[in-house]
């Protein structure tokens, strides 16, 4: 643990970052407390923003995106009516400077503790599972020698909207009579007008006001609010045209020894009766027991996988966060503290569940089909929409809609739940495009023609297999790299990556169109398939490595020599983990990969170099980012990833094992300099990492990014080959030749598997002995899986003359 800031607790459950005088984090390290419909931002120094169903067109409560000050959206006060002292339980709004804060980030909650003026604190936040409601529980423990009599305020700052901003002027409050909780009401919001929001301290409110002027002052601010300067009571003030807050105050007595709970229930529902319901519910709840229903939820889709490696950074990034990580932020809150989304992403959230396709393939299969709704009837795809209206945008972005086959192939691998292909899905209907036309921002209509997910899948397919005049894929206003929009702007630029990229997808579903008697379609794309390869090969090798793309005007981007971009990561590792290109350019590629984008000295692996600044090329908004950040030369962790799976699908386990250390965020966090270098989460995975000085080391913005997944499946898949392929289970690892071997618990429906793989021969990959229950197998390529309640015991061996490694 680090002093000052904090560490994993033993189990790794917890993130603890302890704070005490002269210490604070050199960013805000925060936690996602989401479900699927409702969640929350904490940071280490107070409570963050709330939302409801879009976490960006309707908040509760503000976002701040502020790095700085990371101003708190709810928070509590506690004031002794003897002294008048005033202090919170959060380092924020009311920072102390003695004793210690202690903040526990865990999985679904977050804690509070702090003990001062002779009064134990504990602020325990968690949403449960499948209400839309925050919980804030405050715990107040007498530790002095004499009664305690304090008042607890409660406030936050209504927005019910985008921003208070654009909001405030039209939120409406009241205390509900029923209740005595306070309602409030944005009338004026187009999607979200008609429903209550709420909050409630546990019925125990004695004084109250809906006017943040008359709390703050006019001048005041958070830290000494005008309010809690004096002994008047809170107005009572609510209704319209205020600036629109809610502060709930209690006084409670405490004798020696004696402790209280406080508990403020922050929410959203459709109506006046439901939100009735819910609080009337929650004010009588075992809180403990809702608390236990989150943890052992999240335990259970964590737990589907555990693996226990010689390197415990790994263990804890596979077995705790990633997994977390891409739930919680990617795939339900779809926000975090440096971008507010709300938005579903067609290929964003597609790549995310297909890490969920073992521990939650429920989720998986719901993303699938609601992505398949966003296909318009022409085939091409919204590129982001925001829920519940479908309002998003359409694009001439190119690799969108092909992420719909891909990810529904993995689907289709792990579950072998064919009935997905025959669900029926309704396309969208809209204008399309017209010439020039690069997008165009509406909300479409649902159409009456559908289709099944399989031809959904096809069209996706069928609107993919223009070619420009190498007989490349046509680029469009960006393949993966959106920032690359300029490339192919006049419709005539093409893509190397996408030519990959489209080789594995059509390879995927060319023969799952025969099954169904697709037949012509089926032998367009596998012809289509080998011609892309031939024309990748043909016009894009640049002597040691692939090109990235041809401009409308022919000319080529990552070519040797070239004063930006010379060499770009992903057209080398796609063109491994296409199988596509030819084996020995494929490991010269991956060799300049290492010699070229892979800085150790600065645990970085980028994604293209030189940067774009001083070149007359012009590839699109990626070369208004700073040199060196973000996709303009800086590490995108989603790209590097793929260069992970690359070695590891070469056998190359040693560089595969070094490179995943590279991206762990604990690896970049291991030392008090590291910290200060780094400055985001120790535990989460970073979107970007800046390579240029004098930030070289920074990580950039975190939660909210697609690595995530991932880095989960590329250790989880490829580093320790554990996967799940219908009823059966394939061990087929690539490990550092230093590893004496390792071991994983899966659980498979009601049975377990308990796997350990041993390496005495100091090996990298190549299965030369599988057991099952102490039963050696003749096929070393996987073992039957059963649903049989049962306790299983898996045993592989590495040996040689399994399989022949690849050095790279």
């Amino acid at each position: 643990m680090l002093d000052g800031l904090g560490g994993f607790d033993h189990d790794g459950r917890e993130y603890v970052t302890i704070l005490r005088p002269g210490h604070w984090t050199p960013a805000p390290w925060i936690n996602v407390i989401a479900n699927a419909d409702f969640g929350c931002l904490v940071s280490e120094s107070g409570s963050g923003c709330t939302w409801s169903i879009n976490s960006q067109e309707n908040l509760l409560t503000n976002w701040s995106n502020d790095p700085v000050s990371d101003p708190p959206s709810d928070m509590f006060y506690v004031r002794d009516e003897e002294s008048h002292e005033l202090w919170t339980p959060t380092p924020l709004p009311i920072r102390e400077q003695t004793g210690e804060y202690v903040v526990r980030h865990g999985h679904g909650y977050t804690r509070f503790e702090r003990d001062a003026h002779g009064v134990g604190l504990e602020l325990l936040q968690f949403v449960p599972a499948g209400d839309p409601i925050k919980i804030s529980r405050l715990t107040l423990t007498n530790n002095s020698q004499r009664s305690r009599r304090l008042s607890v305020t409660a406030y936050l700052e209504w927005v019910l909207g985008v921003a208070r901003s654009g909001s405030s002027l039209y939120v409406t409050t009241e205390m509900d009579v029923t209740t005595g909780a306070m309602f409030a009401r944005n009338f004026w919001s187009r999607d979200f007008g008609t429903r209550i929001a709420f909050a409630d301290l546990g019925g125990l409110q004695q004084s109250w006001t809906g006017d943040r002027t008359e709390f703050l002052g006019r001048h005041g601010a958070a830290d000494r609010p005008a309010a809690l300067m004096n002994d008047a009571q809170l107005s009572g003030r609510t209704g319209a045209a205020l600036d629109p807050c809610c502060a709930l105050q209690t006084h409670i007595e405490i004798p020696v020894g004696g402790q209280v709970s406080v508990v403020l229930l922050l929410g959203q529902t459709e109506t006046r009766e439901k939100a009735r319901s819910l609080i009337a519910r929650y004010r009588s709840d075992d809180l403990d027991a809702r608390l236990a229903a989150v943890t052992d939820g999240w335990a259970r889709v964590l737990g589907t996988v555990e693996v226990k490696t010689p390197d415990r950074a790994l263990d804890l990034m596979l077995n705790k966060w990633l997994l977390y990580q891409t739930l919680a932020s990617r795939v339900w809150a779809r926000t975090a503290f440096y971008q507010a989304s709300g938005a579903y992403g067609f290929r964003d959230q597609l790549q995310d569940v297909m890490a969920l396709a073992v521990s939650r393939p429920d989720l998986t299969r719901a993303q699938i089909l609601k992505a398949a709704s966003h296909q318009f009837v022409e085939g091409d795809v919204q590129h982001w929409w925001h829920e519940p209206a479908g309002r998003g945008v359409r694009t001439r972005i190119s690799d969108d809609r092909l992420w719909l086959p891909y990810a529904a192939s993995h689907y289709l691998n792990v579950t072998d739940d064919q009935s997905i292909l025959d669900e029926a899905i309704p396309f969208l209907e809209g204008a399309v495009l017209d010439a020039g036309q690069l997008d165009a921002y509406f909300e479409p209509r649902i159409s009456a023609e559908y289709g099944t997910l399989f031809e959904h899948c096809a069209r996706a397919l069928d609107r993919s297999l223009d070619v420009g005049v190498h007989g490349l894929p046509l680029m469009g206003t960006g393949d993966w790299d959106d920032g690359m929009n300029r490339v192919g702007v006049q419709g005539k630029g093409e893509s190397v990556w996408l030519g990959w990229f489209l080789h594995t997808v059509l390879e995927k579903w060319a023969p799952v169109a025969a099954a169904r008697g697709e037949t012509k379609r089926a032998e367009t794309w596998a012809e289509h398939a080998k011609t892309i390869k031939l024309a990748v090969e043909r016009e894009a090798w640049d002597g040691r490595w692939y090109r990235r793309a041809y401009f409308d005007d022919g000319t080529p981007l990552g070519t040797a020599g070239g004063d930006a971009c010379a060499i770009a990561s992903i057209a080398q590792s796609w063109g491994v983990l296409s199988g596509a290109a030819d084996a020995g350019r494929a490991r010269l590629a991956m060799k300049s990969i290492d010699q070229h984008l892979v800085r150790r000295n600065d645990d970085l692996i980028l994604l293209l170099t030189p940067p774009f600044d001083h070149t007359a090329l012009e590839p699109g908004y990626i070369k208004a980012y700073v040199p060196g950040v973000r996709e303009n030369g800086a590490q995108y962790t989603h790209a590097a990833v793929w260069t992970v799976i690359a070695f590891a699908e070469l056998g190359d386990g040693d560089k595969a094992a070094e490179l995943f250390a590279m991206l762990n965020p604990i690896t970049h966090s291991a030392t008090p300099h590291g910290v200060q270098r780094y400055r985001v989460e120790p535990y989460v995975v970073v979107g970007d990492i800046y390579s240029e000085a004098p930030h070289v080391g920074r990580g950039g913005w975190t939660w909210y990014t697609g690595s995530a997944g991932w880095l989960y499946r590329a250790g989880i898949e490829w580093l320790l080959g554990v996967r799940v392929r219908g009823a059966r289970l394939t061990v087929n690892p690539c490990i550092p030749s230093g590893w004496p071997g390792f071991t994983v618990t899966l659980r498979y429906r009601s049975a377990q598997y308990d796997i350990a793989v041993e390496n005495p021969s100091g090996l990298c990959q190549g299965v030369a002995v599988l057991e099952l229950d102490g039963v050696a197998l003749d096929d070393c390529t996987g073992i039957p899986l059963a649903d049989d309640g049962g306790s299983h015991r898996v045993r592989a061996v590495l040996g040689d003359g399994a399989v022949t490694m690849v050095k790279v």
